[in-house]
């Protein structure tokens, strides 16, 4: 259940935010990736499954509001095997069905475990939103916020709950940053301002290795939850 919002879930969701599964087994790390539209969301899943999938067994829940679209990017770039992609067709406002009323991903991780596992990682990949969106913690177990050097450099020094609270902030498309007038400087020092400690990571997905620092982030976290830890 959402931490704001006292619901009970139907039979099967309400172990949602447990970390052992009813059958014992402890069920796979969940991050949530959240970022507004274009800041290359769906490009950092498709990159962090092409560099992990060697290492560990990863499922993805994408969002968009009436479509598959990000569904169906991962399924013809053949970044994961088919059965371990699934979709959610929000209907509403992509903040919603990761924050609010979450029943209809948490279904959709709950049976992708299912069919798809032993799984050691879900990613579940918000549809594009503002500054605003945050996952419920009953359906993800850390938060990854993407945004872009083309959105402007004051992006970090706006804020947010996202850009502030998000386990992990990643400025991408540092690339660009020559074409689009930003200042990368700039950006890190507001962006540690606003974070207070938090981790903030730069990324280029168009160069080789570009999303290391994400995914060595991510390494970090599935060490910690096959422990029994959360950070």
């Amino acid at each position: 259940m959402h931490r704001d919002h006292p619901v009970t879930f139907p039979g099967r969701h309400t172990h949602g935010a447990q970390a052992v599964r009813p059958d014992g087994r402890r069920r796979a790390l969940r991050i949530g990736l959240g970022g507004p539209v274009g800041s290359g969301k769906t490009a950092t899943v498709a990159a962090l499954c092409r560099t992990l999938r060697d290492e560990v067994a990863i499922g993805v829940v994408t969002n968009d509001i009436y479509t598959r679209e990000d569904a169906d990017f991962l399924l013809r770039n053949a970044v994961l095997p088919a059965e371990r992609i699934t979709a959610v067709e929000t209907g509403a406002c992509p903040h919603t069905a990761i924050r609010d009323d979450i029943s209809a991903n948490l279904e959709a991780v709950e049976e992708l475990e299912e069919a798809a596992g032993p799984l050691d990682l879900v990613l579940v990949e918000s549809g594009g939103d503002n500054l605003t969106a945050t996952f419920s913690h009953g359906l993800v177990d850390a938060q990854v916020f993407v945004i872009d050097v083309a959105g402007g450099d004051d992006i970090p020094r706006k804020g947010g709950p996202g850009v502030t609270t998000a386990d992990l902030l990643v400025v991408n498309k540092t690339d660009l940053a020559p074409y689009v007038g930003s200042d990368l400087g700039l950006m890190a020092r507001d962006a540690k301002a606003q974070r207070g400690g938090l981790p903030v990571v730069f990324t280029a997905l168009t160069r080789p290795g570009g999303v290391g620092p994400v995914a060595d982030w991510v390494r970090g976290r599935l060490a910690a939850w096959r422990t029994g830890g959360t950070q």
